[in-house]
């Protein structure tokens, strides 16, 4: 009986999603409590716009072909908006047509969590800064090669750097 309780728990751990990733959280992530970024709401409402706080806190989403980034081809790399946190090269973007900027891979997996999402009558794959928490935006599988996965962010998500 123990090894049919740590089999199906093993079994529920790697369930996946669609895309080859865990359900609700990436295992691999080195991440503990002492790294994560916690703040109040209201300390997150004094730091982040109101377009920022409704899309990293509330899980909203900017507008299609709105966002500052969409259409951006600059070198350098994408934070999370929310605490800096390094996750996209600029090597990895390209335009997917899809309204919102497109990345075809994180820098380190480590940095995002991937949670199921089942809002709005779909079945998606939320992203979330491993750091804060915040949400970025979707991953899909339609994405180029070699990955094959179309990280979907909001612009209000990420910061630039050069």
């Amino acid at each position: 009986m123990r090894n049919a309780v740590l089999i199906l728990f093993a079994l529920s751990l790697v369930a996946c999603n669609g895309t080859g990733q865990t359900s609700t959280e990436n295992p691999q992530s080195p991440m503990n409590d002492s790294n994560k970024v916690v703040k109040t709401e209201e300390e997150w409402k004094k730091i982040l716009s109101d377009e920022q706080y409704n899309v990293l806190r509330e899980k909203g989403t900017e507008r299609p072909f709105s966002g500052k980034y969409y259409l951006h081809t600059d070198k350098g790399m994408y934070a999370c908006a929310g605490c800096g946190s390094e996750l996209f090269k600029s090597d990895t973007k390209f335009d997917a047509g899809c309204g919102w900027p497109s990345f075809s891979d994180v820098v380190d997996s480590t940095k995002v969590v991937y949670i199921k999402d089942k809002s709005h009558g779909m079945i998606r794959t939320e992203i979330t800064c491993a750091t804060c928490g915040g949400h970025l935006g979707h991953v899909f599988d339609d994405g180029p090669a070699p990955t094959g996965l179309r990280y979907c962010i909001n612009s209000v998500s990420i910061e630039f750097k050069k």
